[in-house]
């Protein structure tokens, strides 16, 4: 692992958020696992972590987060598996500062483990590749994986295989609706087609308004829509301004500008009882692994 630019015990990491540029739904697997395809667009959108050592050998989460229990946090979950990986007994107590929104469909709860399993790997000096911490990542869930490769990506598979993707500039308007999107309800759902065709790499646009343009949408959003009313309510407002899709499984949607003016003149006329971020893309993850 790269031993420049990571921060020290105490100091802030980033965990950004990910927008699904779109995402297919293309069959499912015998054990029950969707296989999908997607782009994946990192965004400047983050939550913050600290980690500070322990001596008695506990992990704890320093911060309470309203919904979250401590023990099934993914947080918690990746520094237990980090140490029992690399067989060590230090203890960390871990404060998250939280600005992603939980059942968003931006990958936050991923987000956060991916980070933490960046950061106990530097800090507590174990030594792993990246892909030893994308095996880590995949016990974890789907979208870890993803968090650790480092840069923009095409993902296909249950979201684990990755090729990196390179992407134009662009400013996105964040819609996040008054209401949490459980995504395994989603899945779940008898509604859900599962027959999307499968898209190959090479015939991909150039630019981030071709992924939101036709043939290319979120074979999640119909469902979600039809279950979450809010949800809808912020697709057509948004809509209004440009090609807007719901990110993941929901409930968070967006719509991509060329300059920061036009997202926040957009942003300026949001309802007021619907969160809205404007945010700028990612080329790389802020703290990236050899």
């Amino acid at each position: 692992m790269s031993q420049t630019a990571f921060p020290a015990w105490g100091e802030v990491w980033q965990a950004p958020a990910k927008l699904n540029l779109f995402l297919h739904v293309i069959g499912r697997r015998a054990d029950g696992y969707h296989l999908l395809q997607s782009v994946f667009q990192l965004i400047d959108w983050c939550d913050e972590l600290r980690f500070e050592p322990r001596t008695d050998g506990q992990i704890v989460r320093a911060t309470v987060v309203d919904g979250v229990p401590e023990a099934s946090d993914l947080i918690i979950r990746s520094a237990h598996q980090m140490r029992a990986r690399a067989a060590i007994s230090q203890g960390v107590s871990i404060h998250i500062t939280k600005r992603l929104p939980i059942g968003g469909g931006l990958g936050g709860g991923s987000s956060d483990a991916a980070t933490t399993l960046i950061a106990l790997n530097h800090l507590w000096h174990c030594g792993l590749s990246r892909a030893e911490l994308a095996k880590i990542g995949l016990t974890l869930g789907a979208d870890v994986p993803f968090f650790l490769f480092g840069s923009n990506a095409f993902a296909e598979g249950i979201g684990e295989a990755l090729q990196p993707i390179k992407l134009d500039r662009a400013w996105f308007v964040v819609l996040t609706p008054q209401c949490q999107v459980p995504t395994a309800e989603i899945f779940r759902s008898g509604a859900l087609t599962r027959d999307s065709k499968s898209v190959i790499m090479s015939g991909f646009p150039g630019s981030i308004a071709g992924f939101l343009a036709e043939p290319y949408h979120n074979d999640l959003e119909a469902v979600a829509t039809a279950l979450y009313p809010p949800v809808q309510q912020a697709l057509s407002w948004l809509s209004r301004f440009g090609h807007a899709r719901m990110s993941g499984s929901g409930a968070c949607v967006f719509a991509a500008f060329a300059t920061r003016e036009q997202a926040q003149m957009v942003a300026q006329q949001a309802a007021a009882d619907c969160g809205v971020e404007v945010v700028c893309s990612l080329a790389q993850h802020p703290h990236q692994v050899a």
